[in-house]
């Protein structure tokens, strides 16, 4: 243990009871190959179907969905900004 090196802590996994994402997971892939062979009529469109799919492929937006962390709002920011030019502007001409 040095003095200035920072432990990790333990990693958190939570296994589902009542769901088997293996069973699901093969349901889906052999109701796709009946499809494909013709033996099921085709899907029709759905947006649920593709709702979520960016937020999967990319780690980032992930991780910052599963901690439910909000992202910054642009008025909040905008705001923040203009009291800091009025700081700036007050404090330059010895209004403060």
């Amino acid at each position: 243990m040095g003095m200035f090196t920072m432990r990790k802590p333990r990693g958190f996994n939570h296994p589902y009871i009542y769901v088997d994402e293996r069973k699901e997971k093969l349901a889906k892939m052999e109701e796709k190959a009946k499809r494909e062979l013709g033996m099921l009529p085709e899907k029709e469109f759905s947006p649920e179907d593709i709702r979520g799919k960016f937020v999967e492929s990319t780690t980032h937006l992930k991780r910052r969905k599963e901690s439910g962390r909000k992202p910054m709002h642009l008025g909040l920011a905008l705001g923040i900004i203009a009291i800091l030019i009025y700081l700036w502007y007050a404090i330059s001409n010895g209004i403060i």
